[in-house]
């Protein structure tokens, strides 16, 4: 296919700018794809493996004439690496990110940018537990979601370029406000992961259940939750730290249910809990019918 944007740059270059690279590559586009990460080690990885049509060692020279320019770095440093880059933007290039908070990424990013240039944030909802510019693979975004998240008064065709340009990378795009952004990833992901966080460390504190005992018999249930918990940790202190009001609004209405758990099993009402986890049920169908998931074991973990 003929390239969407000539030129892109990729700020850091983890699981989700490799994985960009390479399915660009599936896709057929003919972009130059330049690229940076603040690592040596990152950046000498990315060289020897290919990883990018050309590897800088300053942010600025990977953005300079760049038609389209993706952050993919932890939110925390979003506003940071924005304003760092601004000055080298080419006029009329797209600004975007990966980040998987969108209101406090906006309010970071935003007054950084020149005003001769589109800002348009975005959420590919893809991953692993891997990172690192190794971790990517090309059919990471197939059939997953990409949320949009446009300020009101952005150019309608740099939102469209953009678009097309995450369709062509397998995923469905939608667009989304920032706020209700944040409230839906606080259910579907940060609350989960934190609560994957606290089963795991309840483990680890647990003295009379063994560490061997923990790791040769966990069902699966710990073991998905190990499987989320393993995911990388800067990332997940700056989402908890720049999403902080949706998720705890999460976390307060998941400590009333669980309340509500506790009492019906330790009064044995039995048909409450059966009702609520029939009730339950039906989302994990909804979740495997709309092709987000499927019964079979490990489907898109990576491995």
């Amino acid at each position: 296919m003929s390239q969407t944007y000539q030129r892109i740059a990729l700020i850091g270059l983890g699981l989700i700018a490799s994985s960009i690279f390479w399915s660009m590559k599936r896709a057929g586009h003919t972009s130059h794809v330049t690229g940076y990460a603040r690592s040596s080690a990152t950046r000498d990885t990315a060289r020897r493996t290919g990883l990018c049509d050309e590897v800088f060692d300053t942010a600025q020279e990977a953005v300079r004439d760049a038609d389209l320019v993706i952050l993919c770095v932890p939110v925390g440093v979003m506003g940071a690496v924005a304003a760092l880059i601004a000055p080298a933007l080419k006029p009329g290039a797209t600004v975007s990110d990966v980040g998987s908070v969108k209101r406090a990424v906006i309010d970071a990013v935003a007054p950084c940018l020149p005003d001769n240039v589109h800002f348009v944030p975005a959420h590919p909802l893809a991953g692993t537990e891997h990172s690192g510019p190794e971790s990517g693979f090309a059919g990471l975004f197939d059939n997953r979601w990409c949320l949009l998240v446009p300020e009101v008064g952005t150019d309608a065709g740099a939102v469209a370029k953009l678009d097309h340009f995450w369709q062509s990378l397998g995923a469905k795009v939608e667009q989304m406000d920032p706020d209700h952004h944040d409230l839906v990833l606080a259910v579907t992901s940060h609350a989960p992961h934190l609560i994957a966080y606290t089963m795991v460390g309840v483990a680890d504190d647990l003295s009379r259940v063994t560490d061997s005992e923990v790791i040769n018999y966990s069902a699966a249930g710990f073991r998905d939750f190990t499987r989320i918990a393993a995911s990388d940790p800067t990332m997940w202190r700056d989402v908890f730290l720049t999403n902080k009001d949706a998720t705890l609004e999460i976390l307060g209405r998941f400590t009333e249910e669980l309340f509500a758990l506790q009492r019906a099993i330790r009064t044995g009402d039995g048909d409450q809990l059966h009702a609520y986890f029939t009730r339950t049920r039906e989302i994990r169908r909804g979740i495997v019918e709309a092709g987000q998931d499927t019964d079979a074991p490990d489907f898109g973990r990576g491995g």
